[in-house]
């Protein structure tokens, strides 16, 4: 019998068609879609718990300080007896004090080596200027704007998410040298038997907003309170554009500083040149003036959503929602005004 070829038709190999290519894309990206947010979620609650430790970090170098030298840091040093550089320049800021607790030990030893210097001239061996120096545990992980302050010969200046509470609203009166109500002032020699409040009532350090729009030297002569965020619009002084939260090194309230005029996370809206910008106000900077008072209202902000954290002068962390009640948050905010206040929002 002859031998018969059978002809085989390939086959077909199964294949998805157009139709279905299109449904599972879409079914993967509404899978994407649902668990972005879940994503984001999750690190920013990574990203608060990275702030949350910086300040228990200040919180315990705050307590450290206070063992080692009997007294907690001021806000800054100031005879009061001149504006010029010589006595003026050398306003180290209570977090620059602090480097040393915070296992920042090379730079904090060159600090309190070179307290007596211009903070704007203070270097390492090797030549870099300390203030252009970017502090980790002065950052919050949340906060996008976290660059240094550049010129023609490198940083200058480094900003900072961690401010200390200058209380309600005076900061200094340079005419008798009064300091305010806050757990920092100017030439503070505080200790825990300051805080008739409280350790555990008292604000240490609360987050702040880093490059901040902001009125300084108005030199009114005794400013009283602003009664709302817009009162201050029209209060005066010169405009910096974006430098608040700019100078870790540098005391003054604009710079390493809060108050708690306004509860965290108000809004205080002016108008600049047509563009609605949210400010701080600062009637005259500390060391710059012999008669002029520090009168601030500097908001406690942050880039979580809703929320601000802050510590404690006991070194334990707290949050605070835009909510919360504008008396409770100065009552926090003062280490012996007699107020009672919980420490929860």
């Amino acid at each position: 019998m002859p031998h018969q070829q059978v002809s085989q038709t390939p086959r077909r190999r199964p294949g998805f068609t157009l139709v279905e290519l299109l449904v599972v894309i879409a079914i993967i990206g509404t899978l994407v879609g649902l668990l972005l947010p879940a994503v984001q979620s999750a690190r920013e609650a990574a990203r608060r718990m990275g702030c949350q430790n910086n300040l228990k970090q200040l919180g315990l170098a705050l307590a450290n300080n206070e063992s080692g030298h009997g007294t907690y840091p001021p806000s800054l040093s100031w005879p009061g007896t001149s504006v010029t550089d010589a006595t003026a320049g050398a306003v180290w800021s209570a977090q620059a004090r602090l480097l040393p607790f915070v296992e920042e030990l090379a730079i904090g030893a060159e600090i309190r080596r070179q307290l007596d210097v211009p903070y704007t001239d203070a270097t390492l061996a090797d030549g870099r200027l300390i203030a252009g120096l970017a502090m980790p545990v002065l950052l919050c992980p949340s906060e996008p704007q976290t660059e240094p302050r550049v010129d023609a010969n490198g940083p200058y200046h480094a900003p900072l998410n961690y401010a200390v509470n200058l209380g309600t609203w005076l900061v200094l009166d340079p005419t008798t040298m009064r300091g305010g109500d806050g757990a920092f002032f100017p030439n503070s020699r505080l200790t825990p038997g300051s805080f008739r409040d409280g350790m555990s009532k008292t604000i240490a350090l609360a987050e702040v907003k880093t490059y901040t729009p902001y009125f300084r030297n108005a030199g009114l002569g005794s400013p009283a309170i602003p009664s709302a965020p817009s009162s201050l619009c029209g209060l005066g002084g010169t405009f910096k554009t974006n430098t608040g939260h700019t100078e870790w090194v540098d005391g003054r309230a604009h710079q390493t500083g809060f108050t708690s005029t306004f509860p965290p996370l108000t809004e205080v809206i002016c108008s600049i040149d047509g563009a609605t910008v949210d400010v701080d106000w600062t009637n005259h900077q500390e060391a710059k003036s012999l008669s002029a008072q520090t009168a601030a209202a500097v908001t406690s902000r942050s880039s979580h959503p809703g929320l601000v954290n802050y510590v404690l002068m006991d070194g334990s962390v707290q949050t605070a929602s835009r909510d919360i009640d504008p008396a409770v948050w100065r009552a926090l905010s003062t280490r012996a005004g007699g107020e009672v206040a919980s420490t929860q929002p």
